[in-house]
Parts: structure tokens; C-alpha cells; sequence
């Protein structure tokens, strides 16, 4: 049963991980630098540093690095602001209040 469970844990690593070789150096990437890239690129629409993070990690893995960005970026400003999360995410999507 543990062997089962390392080796799932083994597989879900190895796809939030990807070795990107560059210059010669062999650089890891974990999936918080990936989702903090790609976000950043996206908001200052660099088509090339987009394109980069997409190849660090998989897709899964980038998905999830984004939402959890997100997530701590909502309450950041929930805080910062002394609002709710939720009154925070929806101003920001230009929703109405709830």
C-alpha cells in the first residue's frame, strides 16, 4: 500500500517539476515560479515569458499554481482592504455586489 502511495506521490512531483536547460545549466522550476511568471507575463502581455512558464511544469500543475496565487492575491487584498475575500474577487471582476 506505501509503495503504491510513494510512487503516486513519485508521479505528481515529477509532473509539477520539469528540468529546462539553459546555457547548459540545469534548472529546476517548481510550480509557484511557474504560476507566478505566467501571471505576471499575462498582465504585462509578454507573449515570450508566457510561452517560457508554459514549458517549466504541466499543465495541471500551472492550473493549480495559478488558482492558489489567486487565492493568496484575494486575501491579501481582503486584508489589506478590511473587506471579505469575496466582496474583494468580485470587485475585481467588475461583478456586482453579491
Amino acid at each position: 500500500m506505501f509503495g503504491r502511495l510513494r510512487k503516486s506521490f513519485g508521479r505528481f512531483f515529477d509532473s509539477v517539476r520539469a528540468d529546462t536547460n539553459t546555457g547548459g545549466d540545469t534548472r529546476t522550476h517548481n510550480l509557484f515560479e511557474a504560476a507566478a511568471v505566467y501571471v505576471s507575463a499575462c498582465a504585462e502581455d509578454d507573449q515570450d515569458r508566457i510561452d517560457e512558464a508554459t514549458t517549466w511544469v504541466s499543465p495541471e500543475a500551472l492550473s493549480f499554481g495559478v488558482s492558489e496565487l489567486a487565492c493568496r492575491a484575494v486575501i491579501a487584498l481582503a486584508r489589506e482592504r478590511d473587506e471579505s475575500p469575496q466582496t474583494v474577487a468580485r470587485e475585481l471582476l467588475g461583478l456586482p455586489a453579491a
